[in-house]
């Protein structure tokens, strides 16, 4: 064999291909042992319990295979014959690395055969004697220790622990292997049980170097001995391992694993292929994140941005997140609860990370402290990349904001860390009162604020117009303050629960009102202006608002921050309140929901509306009353705090007609 011969796997030509041959025979005595620290109860958890579907037991099983190529593989290009272009130590060392798969419905049998490393006697023993006991992983094991592995071949072998083979027993009544080592000299084997706690093991005839499994298939799982549903299991779990597989004859794993490729590689044509493949769908990615970094973890990502927008599922947060994680080219998870944050659900893909450490059915991750050390990563990842487009493709970032906005404001919500929330809400997009049919970013609307301006405000709105008439703008726009204008119900929610951005508050126009009140324009020593009521006749206004509105109000004062308006209702939380109405109101009393809310009601004392109001108090009481009851009213609407205007229909009809019954 030549040194510089490699050994990477053959594809086949077309036609068909198949090692599979009926031709074992054992021979001599068996040996009977059992299992040395399981029981029938045991393998019952194993193969009842731990996987939770049982189509699973193929991907064990081909991983299995895998490995055993691996290991070979590893031998053959580090034994020192082979350096100096001599095979002896192993027998037929330059044939093919594969896996072939071979159904009988007949029979109700499905066979594995792989042509790798093989096994000994001792280490049919070891490997398939004892549940928790893995072959790779003591090949590991001895590598690290001899130092003669390098971190690749390390890295290339799947196996971690020794369930995997074991759950081919929730499909079978009998599993028998035969092997041969690759050793020269070694002889074939035949490996057998039903699971019931025992395991013969005898030498056999015309048996290929390496491992094949005969599993013969319990009755109610004769769907496993079907060429299409095994073909549809491999392209789920093992359409990316390492070695070509072959399904009777033909070749079954077709796409190549192209996230381990330099993405200056591949091609758009490929990308549009692997993401239509992974994310079970027809259109074409709208952006393509692929990268790789050793740092923090060995990571190799995958992932698409989908260009067809949310469908109603996709939005609900009870749908599962669509990357699969994969361990050197084999499926872990295909949707990978933990890996990604719940708002980051819309995206499609594949990461690969060596360092994922599995517990003993690769359907649960060991180390959980690892995964939130990978999630953060990606995240993190996912977060720049994002940036970067919309700094560099803004008008697609733009299109992706309009059709994906609602989840990045999702992730504010849900996220548990502010730096993260801060991150997140770069990405995030308003319309701002400076500019209409133009939105802004939080950062270029910090970078635009008055020196010494300390908080970024905002005002929630249904639309730009009912936005500029609102009466809790008007301070800040005679001030010349850029406000932030947001359309939809949550939006508010959403700036609330981030609170703060690069060290400045995010506050509403309303709480920015109701804060200690600023001295109107041209006023006197008393803050009143020319034209407003007199400090007496407030004085006398102020309490009888109050008696009148008793049970509705916490407080009434007047406010120099109005101009066009008479009147507004201010809470401590408008968001907050907002919220409530609009969820919770009905199931409680229109009493409670006052005593709740703690609305302040507060006044222009300068409005002709007040001032009229002032003088029908003495003139025309009951007048007064309605008028003062229909402002409160009104403000409320203004406020978003009124969950059907139509309730106030009545008060209104009274008040015209009071009025009409003055003419």
């Amino acid at each position: 064999m030549h040194a510089n011969r490699t050994l990477s796997t053959k594809v086949a030509e077309e036609g068909y291909h198949s090692i599979i041959r009926d031709q074992e025979k054992a021979v001599g005595t068996s040996d009977k042992h059992e299992f040395q620290a399981e029981t029938r109860m045991l393998l019952d958890i194993v193969a009842r319990s731990l996987y939770s579907d049982k189509e699973v037991f193929v991907r064990e099983l081909v991983s299995n295979a895998s490995d055993a190529l691996e290991k070979f593989r590893f031998l053959i290009q580090t034994s020192t014959d082979a350096a100096s272009g001599e095979s002896g130590e192993f027998a037929e060392a330059d044939r093919a690395l594969e896996i072939h798969i071979g159904t009988n419905k007949q029979d109700r049998q499905l066979t594995i055969q792989d042509t790798g490393i093989g096994m000994t006697r001792e280490e049919l023993v070891a490997n398939l004697g004892t549940i928790a006991r893995s072959g790779s992983k003591h090949f590991i094991e001895q590598l690290k220790d001899s130092g003669r592995g390098t971190q690749e071949n390390v890295q290339n072998i799947i196996g971690q622990f020794g369930v995997g083979f074991y759950s081919a027993f929730m499909v079978a009544d009998r599993v028998d292997v035969y092997t041969r080592s690759s050793r020269a000299g070694a002889p074939g084997l035949k490996w057998s049980s039903d699971g019931s706690g025992t395991f013969e093991i005898q030498e056999a005839e015309n048996v290929a170097i390496g491992t094949k499994i005969v599993i013969h298939l319990k009755a109610d799982c004769r769907e496993f001995s079907d060429e299409d549903r095994i073909r549809e299991v491999i392209r789920r779990y093992s359409n990316f391992v390492g070695s070509p597989i072959f399904l009777n004859g033909k070749q079954a794993n077709q796409i190549q694993p192209i996230w381990l490729m330099e993405p200056k590689q591949v091609t758009a044509e490929q990308h549009n292929e692997f993401y239509r493949f992974v994310g079970n769908t027809f259109d074409t990615p709208r952006f393509t994140l692929h990268y790789k970094t050793d740092v923090p973890l060995s990571i190799r990502a995958l992932l698409y941005f989908p260009e067809g927008k949310p469908g109603l599922f996709e939005m609900s947060r009870d749908a599962d997140g669509g990357v699969a994680l994969y361990t050197r080219k084999v499926l872990i998870q295909s949707k990978t609860e933990n890996l990604l944050p719940k708002w980051l659900r819309f995206l499609k893909g594949v990461v690969d990370s060596e360092d994922i450490p599995l517990n003993l059915s690769r359907e649960l991750l060991q180390n959980s402290a690892l995964i939130r050390k990978l999630r953060t990563a990606l995240t993190n990842r996912t977060l720049r990349f994002l940036h970067d487009r919309s700094q560099k493709e803004p008008e697609s970032y733009d299109k992706f904001y309009k059709d994906y906005g609602l989840f990045l404001k999702e992730g504010i919500v849900t996220s548990q860390e502010q730096q993260e929330k801060e991150e997140i809400a770069k990405l995030l997009r308003f319309e701002t009162s400076k500019e209409p049919d133009r939105t802004v970013s939080l950062p270029e609307y910090c970078q635009r604020q008055a020196e010494g301006q300390k908080d970024i405000y905002y005002l929630a709105a249904p639309n730009r117009i009912l936005a500029e008439a609102s009466p809790y703008y008007e301070s800040l726009k005679k001030r010349g303050i850029e406000v932030l204008f947001c359309y939809e119900a949550y939006d508010e929610l959403v700036l609330m629960q981030l609170g703060m951005y690069l060290g400045k508050n995010l506050v509403s126009v309303e709480k920015e009102m109701r804060r200690s009140d600023v001295a109107a324009d041209g006023a006197d020593a008393d803050g009143l202006i020319e034209g407003s009521l007199l400090k007496t006749q407030i004085d006398e206004l102020l309490p009888w608002l109050k008696q009148k509105l008793v049970g509705k109000v916490s407080n009434v004062k007047t406010t120099g921050k109005l101009d066009s308006h008479p009147c507004v209702v201010t809470v401590e939380e408008m968001a907050a309140a907002r919220h409530f109405i609009r969820t919770q109101s009905n199931n409680i009393s229109e009493e409670n929901r006052y005593a709740l809310l703690q609305p302040q009601f507060e006044i222009n004392p300068k409005h002709p509306i007040i001032k009229k109001l002032h003088k029908l108090t003495s003139s025309d009481p009951e007048l007064a009353e309605l008028l003062a009851k229909q402002l409160f009213s009104n403000a409320m609407v203004g406020a978003g705090l009124v969950d059907d205007p139509r309730m106030l229909l009545t008060s209104m009809n009274d008040l015209l007609q009071k009025v009409l019954d003055k003419h």
